[in-house]
């Protein structure tokens, strides 16, 4: 039997696990790393901790699953996305932390380039918004902390990578001089800014655009492939290889069997990321979407459309941390069901103002419809129901955009566990959704296209038979309640922003 190891690195830690071919996690292994915030608004990693704790935690996981090494077929990378790393060639040190693709320090650029009136070409190339929070800026950023690092980067001495180029290019010997390979997928590449998604290239004008030199951009592979092998480090031998890269939410997508054109899924952590298929189809959303590229059944380049919700479960962490009605996050179903329905209460979580379809950063979080009998429960039941209503926005805007209308919605993440909550997902949706039993979905994401690549698995039909669904939540509300309750929602967000448009006019 042949095992693949898998490390999902994100935002605060970075997880291995190895994979048998029955896709069972035998091995698995976590750990934490510094955050950095020199400014207000800035987030930073260290680029050589993140490589020291992967590193660390793959050796942790080969560990914990006591196969033999020789049975390890190979590596599968996934990352967060749009973190950016500039590094040495020579040295392989970076020139300066990793910007987080939280981080917005780099919004001066950002305005810069939408006064130029450039927000509409990069959008039409790229499939994407000029925002801080991705790539392309974060190497502009870099770069013009000192002169020499421009003319360096022109010479090809410095390099560019998000993470998963970061972590194959240490993998791989870490300097120029050892080998060491620089390398991306196009799920990672599309992040960039850089990236032409209808070309699959690097793009020339748009690179220019930013003043980021090509000699210093990665090579792009396909996301099912071997990028390279490892050098032998302690725990992790020498020739594995690296076989599999993706973006995590592209990976989470792979990972559940979205492969066709139509099939979607939802994330829910702290926010939720909801991504749908769309083939061969590339276009620009009309409806504020993002578009990307993420993976076919065989791991070559599809599109997709890409959604996200800033408050998710960071709704259920408010009513605990900040509101202090529910001591843990599990509370909140049982309170939920005290009630049979909202009874015209809605939570609208505008926080940190909405994200798509809305791109409203003005408006901000109110509850609407209180009465003087409304309580914990009524606030419990808004809250879940909140992250369900607002991934419904999203899939309306993804059916208009995509012109193919969702039939089910795969889900993982956290707050996929709530029943109470998937099952209002169904309902508000009107179509199935089904919750796997391995909800380690991103991390088998990178497993199955490094296994598919290497011959772990020898079709997407083998990987079928790997992922297996726990739990099928079917609609079960009449159509006339769900469209009453979402109309409930439209009319509590546009008084959010209304109310938000008035202040500010005064």
């Amino acid at each position: 039997m042949s095992f693949v190891l898998a490390i999902d690195q994100g935002t605060t830690g970075s997880t291995a696990l190895v994979f048998s071919q029955a896709g069972e996690v035998i091995g698995r292994a976590y750990s934490e790393f510094t955050q950095y915030y020199p400014q207000p608004g800035w987030v930073e990693h260290d680029p050589e901790e993140i490589w020291q704790v992967s590193l660390g935690v793959m050796a942790a996981a080969l560990a914990d699953s006591a196969i033999d090494p020789g049975a390890l077929a190979a590596i599968g990378i996934t990352n967060q996305r749009e973190t950016t790393v500039v590094w040495e060639r020579a040295s392989g040190k970076p020139v300066y932390r990793a910007i987080v693709w939280q981080s917005r320090q780099t919004a001066g650029i950002c305005e810069r380039l939408k006064a130029d009136g450039l927000e509409t070409l990069f959008r039409g190339k790229t499939g994407l918004l000029l925002d801080p929070y991705l790539s392309g800026t974060k190497i502009r950023w870099i770069l013009d902390r000192d002169p020499d690092l421009q003319r360096r980067a022109q010479c090809g001495e410095l390099a560019f990578g998000t993470i998963d180029s970061w972590l194959l290019w240490k993998l791989t010997g870490g300097t120029a001089a050892a080998g060491a390979l620089h390398r991306t997928d196009p799920t990672n590449a599309s992040r960039t800014l850089l990236y032409n998604i209808h070309q699959q290239r690097w793009d020339e004008e748009l690179c220019a655009l930013l003043d980021v030199p090509l000699a210093m951009l990665p090579e792009i592979h396909p996301s099912a492939g071997v990028f390279g092998e490892t050098e032998a480090f302690v725990g992790l031998p020498a020739g594995i290889p690296i076989a599999g890269i993706a973006g995590d939410q592209q990976a989470a997508l792979y990972g559940q069997g979205c492969w066709e054109a139509g099939q979607a899924k939802n994330t829910y952590g702290t926010g939720c990321f909801l991504l749908m298929n769309t083939g061969d189809r590339h276009r620009v959303s009309r409806h504020g979407l993002l578009t990307t590229v993420g993976c076919d059944a065989i791991g070559a380049t599809a599109y997709a459309l890409e959604g996200s919700v800033f408050m998710g479960g960071a709704t259920v962490q408010w009513l605990r941390d900040e509101l202090q009605i529910i001591a843990a996050a599990g509370e909140a179903e049982a309170l939920a069901r005290q009630i049979e329905d909202n009874q015209g209460v809605y939570l609208v979580p505008a926080f940190a103002g909405l994200g798509a379809p809305y791109w409203d950063m003005n408006a901000r979080g109110a509850v609407v419809g209180l009465t003087r009998g409304a309580g914990r429960p009524h606030l419990a039941r808004a809250a879940l129901e909140a992250i369900a209503y607002q991934s419904r926005d999203i899939v309306e805007a993804m059916n208009r955009d995509s012109k193919i209308e969702l039939t089910e919605l795969r889900v993982d993440g956290g707050a996929s566990q709530n029943d109470f909550l998937m099952q209002f997902q169904a309902d508000i949706l009107g179509v199935p959704v089904d919750r796997p039993c391995q909800v380690e979905t991103t991390a088998a994401g990178a497993a199955y296209l490094a296994g598919l690549a290497v011959g772990v698995w020898n079709s997407p039909a083998d990987l079928d038979q790997v992922r297996l669904s726990e739990r099928r939540f079917e609609p079960s509300m009449p159509a006339s309640r769900r469209e009453e309750l979402y109309d409930g929602w439209l009319r509590a967000v546009e008084r959010v922003r209304s109310a938000r448009e008035g202040a500010s006019d005064e």
